[in-house]
């Protein structure tokens, strides 16, 4: 049966776990966003070897567990020297990974923009910085927040596997107050709850954003 006071027991320590399960995921996103932009910026220059190297790296995160990924994030690069807290090894894990998938969908929205901007320039001889900073980019990335979003929303939710690697963020206090006191209902319920009002939240920002870049184009 439910126990509300062991409920409110066991909450401020939820609320904290949420506090963490937050941070990695904004600070995770923005690794994720910038480098998955950076990526697909440098497979759209065409260069075949660079390119090769990018496919390799997308296919190879795209195609292993995140789980297996912090694992050896966790346990294998101490041994080869490098050696960061579990917390910073998460970050990183969730950031590199879900950069994979943003970077397929920016070549997405950059592989729409029509021909005739990339014309226009080659044309008018722009640098190339300037030209993705003021042409492509914004006309690339309004149409992909929705998937850009829905990345981030899951990172949310996916950072419950980085308990595995003694994170403590909201997941792992749960499983923690549940085995110290014998009960799980009560802190895996809250966390549950938790982790669907935020992700709502946040899905209704993402569809804010999307309405107002479509307004402001």
């Amino acid at each position: 049966m439910w126990d509300p006071d062991f409920a409110a027991f066991v909450f401020p320590s939820l609320l904290r776990g949420l506090g963490v399960t937050i941070e990695i995921t904004l600070i995770g996103s923005a690794i994720a966003l910038v480098l998955g932009l950076i990526v697909a910026i440098l497979r759209n220059l065409r260069i075949p070897v660079l390119q090769q190297v990018l496919w390799f790296y997308v296919e190879f995160i795209r195609g292993t567990p995140v789980l297996v990924q912090a694992y050896f994030a966790f346990f294998v690069m101490p041994k080869l020297g490098v050696s960061i807290e579990p917390l910073q090894t998460g970050i990183l894990v969730m950031g590199i990974n879900y950069s994979a998938y943003m970077a397929e969908v920016y070549r997405a929205g950059i592989e729409s923009i029509p021909k005739g901007q990339w014309e226009a320039v080659r044309a008018l001889s722009l640098p190339a910085p300037r030209a993705w900073r003021r042409i492509i980019i914004p006309q690339a990335v309004p149409p992909i927040v929705p998937a850009l979003g829905n990345y981030v929303i899951q990172m949310f939710k996916d950072s419950a596997i980085l308990s595995a690697i003694t994170v403590t963020e909201m997941m792992s206090r749960a499983l923690s107050a549940g085995s110290s006191y014998y009960r799980y209902i009560e802190p895996l319920t809250i966390a549950g709850l938790l982790f669907l009002v935020v992700s709502y939240l946040s899905s209704i920002l993402v569809r804010r954003l999307e309405k107002r870049l479509v307004i402001n184009q």
